[in-house]
C-alpha cells in the first residue's frame, strides 16, 4: 500500500499551519479535507489559507467546484484518491489535512460508496417530514440501511431515503476496501484553550470581512437556501443579513456556541477511530509530529 499521513483536528486547533509546516520538511504536497474549502468564493467563512500559505506548499482539491453544484463524497473520494496517487507517483509524500470526519474516514477506510445525484424534489418534500416518520420510510424501503443508520441524524436519514428511492439497495451500508497504510496524526486544544482559540478566529474573520465575503454570495445569486445549507458562518450570517439576528455582537454570539459545539462534533467523531495518534498541544507538536512520521516511514531523525 502506498503510504499516506493524514493530519487531522478541530477547527481553530491549528491543524492547517502544522500540516503546511510538516509537507514543507518533507516535501510533500496537501490534499484539502473539507467540505466546503471545495467550493470557489468560500474563503474567509469555511477557514480557507489564504493564497501567502497556498503558494508555500501545493494543495490539492480547493476551489474545485462552483457553490451552485453539488459535490458529493463520492466526488470527493475520487478526486482525493487520484491527487494521492499523482503525489506518491513523483516521489512526494501526499498529506490529507482537513476537519470533515467524513471526508478523512472515506479516504482512510475506502469507503465503497454509490454516486446518486441530490433529488432536490424528493429532499423538499422529505426535509418537512418528522424524524419518526423519516424512519418510518426508511424502514419500510430498506430495513438493512434502516437498522445501520443514525436514527438521530437528518441528513443521513434523508440521504439514505434519496439513495434507495434511486434503486440502490442497501443505503447505509459502509463497505470498505482502503487503498492506503495511513499514518494519522490529531491535534486539538483542552476545552477552555480552544473556546478561546475559537473565539478569538471567529472575531478575526469577522473583522477582515466573513460578512462581506456572505453579502457578496448573495448578491452574485447564491440563494439563502443553499447559504443555510453550507452550515455555521454561512448560516448564521444569512440569518444576520436577513435581520433575524440584531447585531453583530449577537451574530458573534450565536456563531461562536455553534462552532463551539460543531468542534465537539468532530472530536467525537475522531474520537472513535483508535489509532489516531493525538499530538500533545502543550508542547513542541511540530517536532512530535515530524519524529512520527520519520519513525514511520523509516528515515532517521
Amino acid at each position: 500500500m502506498k503510504k499516506l499521513v493524514v493530519i487531522l483536528g478541530t477547527n481553530a486547533s491549528g491543524k492547517s499551519e502544522l500540516g503546511i509546516r510538516l509537507a514543507k520538511h518533507f516535501g510533500g504536497e496537501i490534499i484539502s479535507a473539507d467540505s466546503r474549502q471545495v467550493y470557489r468564493g468560500l474563503d474567509l467563512g469555511s477557514g480557507k489559507i489564504t493564497p501567502a500559505q497556498a503558494g508555500t506548499v501545493k494543495h490539492h482539491l480547493l476551489d474545485v467546484a462552483e457553490v451552485s453544484e453539488y459535490f458529493s463524497l463520492a466526488q470527493y473520494q475520487r478526486a482525493a484518491y487520484r491527487a494521492i496517487d499523482d503525489i506518491s507517483g513523483a516521489g512526494k509524500m501526499p498529506f490529507l489535512l482537513g476537519g470533515t470526519g467524513l471526508y478523512i474516514s472515506a479516504v482512510v477506510e475506502g469507503y465503497e460508496l454509490v454516486d446518486v445525484p441530490p433529488n432536490e424534489e424528493l429532499r423538499a418534500e422529505l426535509e418537512t417530514m418528522p424524524l419518526a416518520d423519516l424512519v418510518e420510510r426508511l424502514e419500510q424501503r430498506d430495513p438493512d440501511a434502516a437498522s445501520r443508520i443514525d436514527k438521530s441524524n437528518r441528513r443521513r436519514l434523508i440521504r439514505a431515503v434519496e439513495i434507495v428511492s434511486a434503486g440502490v439497495a442497501n443505503a447505509a451500508a459502509q463497505n470498505k476496501s482502503p487503498r492506503y497504510h495511513c499514518l494519522q496524526l490529531g491535534l486539538t486544544w483542552p476545552r477552555e484553550i480552544l473556546e478561546k482559540r475559537i473565539e478569538k478566529r471567529l472575531r478575526d474573520r469577522l473583522t477582515n470581512g466573513m460578512i462581506e465575503e456572505v453579502a457578496g454570495l448573495r448578491s452574485r445569486g447564491v440563494s439563502d437556501i443553499r447559504l443555510e445549507k453550507l452550515g455555521l458562518e454561512y448560516r448564521y450570517i444569512t440569518r444576520y443579513l436577513r435581520r433575524e439576528l440584531s447585531s453583530v455582537s449577537e451574530l458573534q454570539e450565536q456563531l461562536g456556541i455553534a462552532i463551539r459545539q460543531f468542534a465537539k462534533g468532530q472530536l467525537t467523531w475522531f474520537r472513535r477511530d483508535s489509532s489516531i495518534i493525538w499530538l500533545d498541544p502543550g508542547g513542541d507538536y511540530f517536532q512530535e509530529a515530524r519524529e512520527r512520521i520519520q519513525e514511520w516511514i523509516g528515515e532517521p531523525s
